[in-house]
């Protein structure tokens, strides 16, 4: 018995070391975990976009209280300010939809925003997260704003969330 559990030790001791049963190597480092919490959320989002019908984008839960459109366009507004600051780019406040407008013209801008997004996660690199951006009276480091807009993309999922529920829905981070 002594000499099964020794070759079972020899045997998972070599399979440990060869790497067998453990998961590849993730990218690390602070650029690297901005990126994974952005894209964490993203999905979160857009689905939550595309779950609400379009009759459900003038909903409000109460008269005082943004609507579901309103929501949505927060967070591309925020988004492309934020976005194109990192990656040096002007964005026109023209192209966000009205909260009047359709669903598609309001998910389309949405994207765009995750688009300009995806760009400057992309190419976010610890060397140069400490450098400071101007964001209209505002300076802030690369990773202050990284960080900053996956924070409020994360509270803005948790309102476009409520909404679906009050709706009757289930947010897509509750599925199974």
């Amino acid at each position: 018995m002594k000499n099964i559990l020794s070759a079972v030790a020899v045997f998972a001791m070599g399979m440990s070391s060869a790497g067998y049963g453990q998961s590849p190597a993730q990218p690390s480092g602070p650029a690297a975990e901005a990126l994974a919490a952005y894209n964490r959320v993203k999905p979160n989002i857009l689905k939550a976009a595309d779950k609400m019908p379009a009759d459900g984008y003038s909903f409000k839960p109460t008269p005082d209280i943004r609507t579901f459109a309103r929501v949505v366009n927060h967070v591309t507004e925020a988004q492309e300010h934020t976005c194109s600051a990192l990656n040096g780019t002007a964005w026109d406040p023209k192209t966000l939809p009205a909260e009047t407008a359709g669903k598609a013209a309001i998910v389309a801008a949405l994207k765009a925003s995750f688009d300009e997004c995806d760009k400057a996660y992309a190419a976010l690199a610890d060397g140069q997260l400490l450098e400071v951006l101007t964001l209209g009276p505002v300076k802030r480091s690369r990773i202050g704003l990284a960080w900053g807009n996956v924070s409020h993309d994360n509270e803005q999922y948790a309102t476009l969330a409520l909404y679906l529920r009050l709706k009757g829905l289930v947010p897509p981070s509750s599925e199974k």
